[in-house]
């Protein structure tokens, strides 16, 4: 029971701080250095939580509509924060201003997965 509470509040943390990412980075208009440090720390905190639920549920993957989301959007959220990372590095000036636009579509992908892990969880 306490590494279901563990993992609940680590991608609840995750949820938080790549939210904060995304909607600070459409909001402000242009891709910041900051924002790279919100991107990898919510991945990180996705995975850990994520590997926690996996422990518990006995399997590295499980091949249903949760399983193949959440691994796809652990591996979108990695391309995207290396990605943006790229970005910020070149100070490529147009994909700075533009990136937000990926952001949102990993950010709504990223959201199956949790919304459907919570259905899920809310059914047992």
């Amino acid at each position: 029971m306490i590494m279901l509470i563990i993992a609940m509040n680590l991608i609840f943390v995750a949820c938080i701080l790549y939210s904060v990412g995304v909607w600070s980075e459409k909001l402000q208009g242009r891709l910041k250095p900051w924002h790279l440090l919100v991107f990898w720390l919510g991945l990180i905190f996705d995975t850990i939580g994520t590997g926690a639920m996996t422990i518990m549920a006995g399997s590295i993957f499980q091949f249903n509509f949760h399983g193949i989301t959440g691994m796809t959007a652990i591996v979108l959220m990695l391309f995207h924060a290396t990605w943006a990372s790229i970005v910020v590095y070149k100070k490529d000036e147009m994909r700075l201003l533009h990136f937000h636009k990926f952001s949102l579509v990993v950010w709504i992908i990223w959201l199956i997965p949790m919304i459907t892990g919570m259905i899920y969880g809310l059914s047992m």
